[in-house]
């Protein structure tokens, strides 16, 4: 697929995002969309950013979550050297870090 073409189509699923109201249609939607290893990677990843994000250590993360190492080293370089996504995510469901 050609760049132009993916970025196209991966702002159409964030517009197609934006338009769900609610958990129920969000659930439906993602369900429909992926797969189940996909849905859950993506909710480790979230739970994962939320522990390192309100700082908690690797050994706790990986207990808890069941992510590998990597994955939890990779969510780390996201949070501090990402896009700001997790940050505003957290900020808007009332997650702090223990920085701010």
């Amino acid at each position: 697929m050609k760049k132009d073409q993916f970025n196209k189509d991966v702002d159409s699923l964030f517009e197609a995002i934006l338009y769900l109201q609610n958990t129920e249609e969000c659930r439906a939607f993602f369900k429909d969309l992926c797969t189940y290893q996909e849905l859950n990677a993506m909710a480790q990843r979230l739970h994962v950013a939320k522990m390192l994000y309100t700082h908690h250590v690797f050994t706790d993360i990986v207990a808890e979550t069941g992510a590998s190492t990597a994955t939890i080293s990779r969510v780390n370089r996201s949070i501090k050297n990402g896009e700001e996504g997790y940050r505003a995510v957290f900020e808007r469901m009332g997650i702090h870090s223990d920085e701010e």
